[in-house]
């Protein structure tokens, strides 16, 4: 019989993932569905490893100058767009 390496990873509960990542249920399911978190199911059970979810959060970080699209730049204000007459 061949030794097998015993995995020192820790496995979470689907809600401690969730407390974890700071995310509700349903959007967990989404990403696992989605194929962005790997998932185990041992019998009725869903488990996922402290790794993985360490490693998807590493992958999930933001690098600075990708949100530009969230905030445009500003076309100028009424005040500068209506010609006052005096």
């Amino acid at each position: 019989m061949l030794p097998v390496a015993k995995d020192k990873s820790r496995w979470l509960s689907t809600r401690e993932a969730c407390d974890e990542l700071g995310i509700t249920l349903r959007t967990l399911y989404r990403i696992i569905d989605e194929g962005k978190l790997p998932c185990y199911q041992f019998g009725r059970v869903y488990r996922l490893k402290t790794d993985d979810v360490e490693s998807f959060l590493a992958h999930a970080r933001v690098k600075p100058g990708e949100l530009a699209h969230l905030y445009p730049e500003p076309r100028g204000t009424e005040v500068d767009e209506v010609e006052t007459t005096s």
